[in-house]
């Protein structure tokens, strides 16, 4: 199938799967995850009708970024290296995987000297797995509440992984967990924070995702195929 039918395919399941539990699928976005895809197959997903991008590395974003000619916003979906940020605010609109300290610091300071006020996601290990980025969730309200003090930087929600496996159910647990968290920050009142997006869901558990309270769903593979 085609970028473009396979991208129609995507839209009518979010359609369908927001409907069945009373969401209106306009809330829910997409962000189509572009790792390893090339600049030409890109483009035909902008034309498709996708308008935000997200890149998992910095330097290839910076590759694509110089190539890809259509107004598209750009999103950093992956790990940020602290050696990264200065490239990383000049490209991406959001960065889903802030987890540390010393990288929001950093992420803060290469926003001010091009005077722009970098928005960001917190990304959660919900799972726990060594293998991942992320705060525990233990740590994410203090987390908060020590990088919503930082001038440059605007914290805009939360966001996680879940454990890959073959059953999508599998990811429930987790997505309502980051779920819980998000409400619990909000509910902490706290300043230069609008707990806006709960970024959750790939390719093969997106619609669970939405089910639990997904607003960005971050798809790659089933857009552009394995």
């Amino acid at each position: 199938m085609s970028i473009k039918e396979n991208l129609e395919g995507i839209t009518e399941k979010i359609g369908k799967k927001s409907e069945l539990v009373g969401r209106n699928p306009r809330e829910i976005t997409l962000v189509a995850v572009t790792k390893t895809v090339e600049a030409d197959r890109v483009e035909e997903a902008i034309v498709a009708g996708v308008n935000i991008i997200g890149e998992s590395r910095v330097q290839e974003a910076k590759e694509k970024y110089r190539k890809v000619k259509s107004k598209v916003v750009w999103h950093l979906v992956g790990h940020l290296q602290r050696n990264k940020a200065k490239d990383a605010v000049k490209i991406f609109d959001l960065i889903h995987s802030v987890d540390n300290a010393k990288l929001a610091k950093e992420i803060d300071k290469q926003a001010r000297k091009i005077g722009k006020i970098q928005k960001i996601l917190i990304e959660v290990n919900v799972s726990g797995e060594e293998s991942k980025y992320g705060l525990s969730p233990e740590k994410v309200i203090a987390f908060l509440q020590e990088v919503s003090v930082l001038p440059n930087v605007k914290i805009e929600g939360l966001m996680t992984m879940a454990p890959l496996g073959e059953n999508p159910e599998d990811s429930r647990p987790y997505f309502r967990k980051l779920k819980e968290l998000l409400e619990e920050a909000k509910s902490k009142n706290i300043e230069n924070m609008e707990m806006v997006y709960l970024s959750m869901g790939m390719s093969n558990d997106f619609e669970v995702a939405i089910e639990e309270g997904s607003n960005m769903v971050r798809i790659g593979r089933a857009i552009f195929g394995p």
